[in-house]
């Protein structure tokens, strides 16, 4: 019989509904029975397409014997980290300073008033690898729950007052004489703080595979938005040069799915050959963004088609019917050599995995120059896999360029062309296979993500002539605007006037963390400016309004993850780490800067300030931890530009200004289309400047604005591109 996680929404729970382990969701009733039977909790936290949790469920959750220890002794709880960022958010806390590591599944236990006294990550079922078993660990607490009990509680005690020590607000931020909060002037980490953090990432950049510091290496694109930023604010080549070749590391290599699209969650490896297989929505995100930023930075077309190829893997595969992105992939499926066996284990990487001898019937004639691009070899060079008997499989990567595989005769067009085709026959083949699991809950904070990637490529694809018709361009826009739109119908409130965190299958549900309104606002104003369309800018108002409503510190400055208003969350803590996702108070940060360069609300100005003042030393360890608020810091010493553009969408000659500033790498200059009539004037509600803006006899026309106020109009390319240079 199913257990209650039947009845969840969640993906992940879901998974856990056969498993003979008496789950409880997080919630009032399973505190309750814990009181009530004076029990401790077993909390369990995971998500949907993470592999340790699999093996950690067939080794352990779905072991009879087990299960009754659980049941018996322990309440047990499962949490779905991507629904309940805020739960894992605070016993990952406890788990890292306890153990001095963190990880999924995390499993932890609590008194029943959810104070932690003992956690870690994955249990093998029975001691190995120097981890302690599952079972001796269950047995043990349990003993030490009925027999050392004061213990127990007194730790749990002293640990959760540390734990809630965290969420304490600091010390009140400075004020200026006329107690508004303090200004840019004095406060700012100074040019020599923005100095020790570039030298930090030089110091543990990897020279001869790209990235930064030892396997296993992870795609933080975070850093490389900041180390671009910093390379266009003092001109040193040396660290856009960082950025391109850990692109070009990822890209070219088995991090990337060179077949089907997209990037994989990390690499186990320092050369970016062998991935940790999930596919997660926020990474194709942010690995967009900064193909899109890379090619505007080197004006190289080729990180144009890896942002087009990766948002087309996000249509294809993580995109709802009406607009809104899936969450992920997971890791492992199936063997395909043994699809229909009862029996079968699902393994890692099963679906992604080649053989020569696949490849030499797949292909024939054109076997030899597939193989020769895509690595596969008869030996195989993916590491076996402890529950996969299959050997000589093959990651396929990148392995031999263009030049290499014209030395037989052919030219490069006929080579590109056959491995397009035998790319897509790949794909074809692939595709009968069994299939990852899909994780196809909507989050709105990574569906904030994947619109501004979606909104900020179509402003850029048109870069060197590389989308000559607009049909890259227009899906993008397309990508976003209906994922926007979706998330607006079925994840906003309006009686309530506050987002949702999660929508599956119909049903919304979960409040909204800051994180989710942070990256709905940054989502608003990259359409607004891919677009013209004022309703963005008004979206980004409301969003941030009430995200500083909600989550706003005003003691201590920066914004908390959670709104406090959930009892059983122990502490309301604020996340200063970027990284697999910018943290909410990095994300907020920019968007305060960006509304305070186009809405003259000063508040948001010296609130961003208060933030940023509080980035201390040492400068290397806070730039390499918060990398997108370090970016903030550089583009506050940054000379900041507005560009309005007077004229009507899809004339050629308001494109050709808004392509003098999106050709180029700009980071600190908005551009913002200003559509005659109707939208005009909804966007001089909100920007009056805008309203006295017109085209100079006729002709679509450009304004560089810098603290409100506007040079002289320009109606050429040349004359813009002069004007920003």
């Amino acid at each position: 019989m199913p257990n209650r996680l039947a009845r969840e929404s969640s993906p992940y729970l879901r998974q856990h509904a056969g498993n003979p382990v008496d789950w409880y969701p997080w919630g009032d009733e399973a505190f309750a029975r814990a009181s009530a039977e004076d029990r401790p909790v077993f909390l369990s936290v995971g998500y949907a397409t993470c592999h340790w949790c699999h093996v950690m469920e067939r080794e352990s959750f779905e072991d009879a014997a087990i299960a009754e220890l659980l049941n018996a002794h322990f309440v047990p709880v499962k949490v779905d980290r991507e629904e309940r960022p805020d739960v894992d958010r605070v016993y990952m806390t406890f788990v890292q300073a306890t153990t001095g590591a963190g990880g999924w599944p995390m499993s932890v236990w609590l008194t029943p008033s959810l104070e932690p006294f003992f956690g870690g990550t994955y249990f093998p079922p029975a001691s190995r690898w120097g981890r302690p078993g599952f079972r001796e660990v269950l047995v043990e607490i349990a003993r030490m729950w009925r027999e050392d009990r004061a213990r127990v509680t007194s730790s749990a005690a002293a640990l959760a007052g540390q734990l809630r020590a965290l969420g304490t607000p600091g010390a009140p931020v400075a004020a200026t004489a006329d107690g508004e909060g303090a200004n840019f002037e004095g406060v700012l980490p100074g040019l020599d703080w923005l100095e020790a953090g570039r030298e930090a990432f030089a110091r543990s950049f990897d020279p001869r595979h790209g990235g930064f510091g030892r396997a296993p290496k992870f795609p933080r694109p975070v850093e490389l938005w900041f180390l671009l930023r910093e390379a266009h604010r003092t001109g040193d080549e040396r660290l856009r040069a960082m950025v391109r070749e850990t692109m070009q590391a990822m890209t070219l290599g088995g991090l990337r799915d060179q077949v089907g699209g997209g990037f994989h969650r990390y690499s186990v490896d320092a050369q970016w050959r062998v991935p940790h297989f999930e596919k997660m929505l926020y990474d194709q995100a942010q690995l967009v963004l900064t193909a899109a930023e890379l090619a505007q930075a080197t004006s190289e077309s080729f990180w144009l088609w890896v942002a087009e190829d990766t948002l087309g893997y996000v249509e294809r595969e993580l995109t709802h019917h009406a607009g809104g992105f899936f969450s992920a992939e997971d890791a492992d499926s199936v063997p395909h050599e043994a699809a229909g066996v009862a029996s079968a284990h699902r393994a890692e990487g099963a679906f992604y995995l080649w053989t020569a001898s696949e490849i030499d019937a797949l292909f024939g004639t054109d076997a030899a120059l597939v193989a020769r691009r895509f690595g596969i070899s008869p030996d195989g060079n993916a590491p076996d896999d402890p529950h996969q008997e299959f050997t000589g499989r093959n990651i396929p990567y990148i392995a031999a360029g263009i030049e290499a595989l014209t030395a037989e005769g052919h030219s490069a067009g006929e080579v590109m062309r056959r491995l397009e085709r035998a790319r897509g026959r790949m794909l074809e083949a692939r595709l009968r296979r069994p299939r990852p699991e899909l994780d196809d809950k909507v989050l709105t904070a990574w569906n904030g993500l994947m619109i501004a990637a979606a909104a900020r490529a179509a402003r850029v694809f048109a870069l060197g002539g590389f989308d000559a018709d607009g049909s890259a361009r227009l899906r993008a826009l397309r990508m976003a605007g209906r994922a926007a739109r979706f998330v607006f119908t079925h994840l906003w409130d309006e009686t309530r006037g506050r987002l949702w965190r999660r929508w599956r299958e119909g049903e919304a549900g979960i409040d909204a963390y800051c994180e989710d309104y942070a990256s709905m606002a940054w989502a608003s104003l990259e359409l607004l400016q891919a677009t013209g369309d004022p309703s963005w800018l008004e979206w980004a108002i409301r969003l941030t309004e009430v995200q500083d409503a909600l989550f706003w510190d005003e003691a201590g400055g920066g914004w908390f993850s959670t709104t406090g208003e959930d009892p059983s969350v122990l502490v309301r803590l604020k996340e200063d780490y970027d990284g697999a996702e910018p943290s909410a108070t990095s994300m907020a940060v920019h968007t305060l800067l960006s509304l305070a360069d186009l809405v003259d609300r000063p508040e948001w100005h010296r609130r961003a300030a208060r933030v940023l003042s509080t980035l201390g030393e040492p400068a290397a360890t806070v730039a390499r931890t918060l990398p997108w608020r370090a970016a903030a810091v550089s583009r506050a010493h940054a000379e900041t530009s507005q560009v309005l553009v007077v004229g009507a969408p899809g004339d050629p000659a308001t494109e050709a200004l808004e392509r003098a500033v999106t050709d180029s790498y700009r980071p600190f200059t908005l551009v913002v289309p200003v559509v005659p009539g109707a939208w005009q004037d909804a966007l001089a509600r909100h920007m009056p400047v805008v309203g006295a803006l017109r085209m100079v006899d006729g002709r679509p026309t450009a304004y560089v604005c810098r603290r409100f106020t506007c040079q002289a109009p320009v109606t050429s390319r040349a004359e813009l591109s002069a004007l920003l240079s």
